[in-house]
């Protein structure tokens, strides 16, 4: 795992995770919205998403959920400042294991 995807619409946030990542020898691209995040992580480039769950457009939500809608298997680490157990679950359920 080497290509990380970092969609992160918060330019400071996402430069210093980008950062920390590079330093740790991850190649890495920002997205900073959910449309560029989706379209960007069906192309099968990164091996790793880190997504923000308040991404303007789609949100991240959708573009979790239409990920795996469309059998992308890509994992995905969600980055939020959210803390309620509705978004939780939330994020939990658009992400349904395939087995």
């Amino acid at each position: 795992m080497n290509r990380i995807l970092i969609a992160e619409d918060e330019e400071r946030i996402a430069s210093f995770v980008e950062k920390g990542l590079r330093a740790n020898g991850f190649t890495t691209s920002v997205a900073a919205d959910g449309d560029t995040a989706l379209a960007l992580a069906r192309t099968g480039a990164f091996d790793l998403v880190v997504l923000d769950i308040g991404l303007p457009g789609r949100d991240g939500f959708t573009v979790l959920r239409e990920l795996r809608e469309a059998r992308v298997t890509l994992p995905v680490l969600v980055l939020t400042a959210r803390d309620s157990v509705r978004d939780t679950v939330a994020g939990l359920e658009a992400a349904p294991t395939t087995g």
